[in-house]
């Protein structure tokens, strides 16, 4: 017979929910906590000064009450003072967050990336040198307690290896050990698949609070996707759960990186947009060379140049239009298979294909209302990210959050002893 938890056991997980409530939803009252989490008023009481005690959270006179009677105190976040590093490798950007308890982010860098193989050394020197940037403008009672990446690419969740990322250009690289070798934090470095981290950034932050069953898609120049179940991510057996851009929604189609022809990435990815819309050389074209399109072909790769079909598509450029009308018949097709096997009751679009969602809703929805089933799209909301640009960093700062969500006490004194 399995013994039930101790009383240490449940003091660690009322301690980890409590700075959970606080994490996510800011400054929050005793009262409040007091109701939402089910514990008496002195159990809340005890849990607040442990952790206001360890520099995790700090308690304060509400500014106005509006009540008579005595106030409760609110529990906030230190954030200024409890951060973690929050990294994003993408491809066509390197960006790099101090996060603070509590989801701020309080310092960044970026930098562009340029497309080819993946140079580990260089791409991990140029992230933990950004991180050395921050950690140098802080105070010197300030504490890093995790570190986390989110790359474009299949993620080993054993070990953080990248084992697949054609858009990388990398293949079985080692990549959390390097970058945490270089931080020189003594933290291990979490790396988690770009998509699958935005989607849970969104759940927890953006758009779909409180959403329990929800889709994301990301594009950038490939799509990848993160999926959502009764709240819990759905990562697979290997951690590879996700890639939805590698589903074939037309056998025979465009050439994918991964091999096959016809994938949802291969029909609405980047280079599928801008060839339809004339903006590059076609497959199989010997023009190695994008094409100008009445002048305005500024950024031939990447999301300004997608951002350029759009607005394009806006003005009137027929040839822009129709660009969006097919890649958006694709998306809608996809979308619909995604629908009628998860039933979610939201859709977001993030990446490139939050614009690409904007300039052709209307063929997603229709194609939805031909390929989902009707009980599955009866209440299926469609939406666009809340954090944009920001979603694969807020996650991977959630991320690094987990562990000391987990067991607050144990991981601050871990790092500050």
């Amino acid at each position: 017979m399995r013994a039930g938890p101790s009383q240490e056991d449940i003091r660690r997980h009322n301690l980890g929910a409590l700075l959970r409530h606080v994490h996510l939803g800011g400054p929050i009252s005793r009262a409040e906590l007091t109701a939402k989490m089910g514990l008496n008023r002195s159990t809340i009481m005890a849990l607040t000064s442990d952790l206001t005690a360890a520099g995790l959270v700090r308690e304060e006179l509400p500014r106005e009450t509006g009540r008579a009677g005595r106030p409760s105190l609110v529990v906030r976040p230190e954030s200024s003072r409890v951060y973690v590093f929050a990294f994003d490798v993408g491809p066509d950007r390197l960006a790099a967050a101090r996060v603070g308890l509590g989801g701020a982010i309080l310092d960044r860098r970026e930098t562009a990336r340029r497309r080819g193989p993946f140079d580990l050394d260089e791409l991990a020197g140029t992230l933990a040198g950004f991180a050395r940037q921050m950690r140098r403008k802080t105070r010197p009672d300030t504490v890093c307690v995790g570190a986390a990446a989110a790359v474009s690419g299949g993620v080993r969740k054993d070990d953080g290896v990248i084992m697949f990322g054609p858009n990388l250009g990398a293949e079985s690289v080692p990549f959390g050990e390097e970058l945490g070798r270089r931080l020189g934090l003594g933290l291990p470095v979490s790396v988690g698949n770009d998509a699958n981290l935005a989607a849970l950034a969104e759940h927890s932050r953006g758009v779909a609070v409180g959403v329990r069953d929800l889709i994301y898609l990301h594009g950038d120049v490939g799509i990848g996707g993160g999926i959502i179940t009764g709240g819990h991510l759905l990562g697979g057996h290997d951690g590879y759960g996700g890639e939805v851009g590698h589903m074939v929604v037309n056998p025979g189609g465009q050439p994918c990186g991964c091999g096959s022809r016809g994938c949802l990435e291969a029909e609405v990815g980047e280079r599928a947009l801008l060839e339809a819309a004339g903006r590059v050389a076609a497959r199989g074209d010997t023009r190695a060379n994008a094409l100008s399109h009445d002048g305005d072909g500024a950024g031939r790769q990447g999301r300004d140049a997608v951002r350029a079909v759009v607005d394009a598509a806006d003005r009137g450029d027929i040839v822009a239009q129709e660009a969006l009308k097919r890649v958006g018949g694709w998306l809608g097709l996809g979308v619909a298979n995604l629908v009628n096997i998860f039933n979610p009751e939201m859709v977001i679009f993030g990446g490139m294909l939050r614009e690409v969602y904007l300039g052709s809703a209307a063929q997603v929805r229709s194609r939805l209302a031909t390929n989902a089933m009707g009980p599955q799209r009866e209440r299926l909301r469609l939406r666009t990210s809340a954090l944009a640009d920001d979603a694969t960093l807020v996650g991977a700062a959630e991320l690094a959050f987990a562990h000391v969500l987990a067991d607050p006490l144990e991981v601050l004194a871990r790092v500050t002893g």
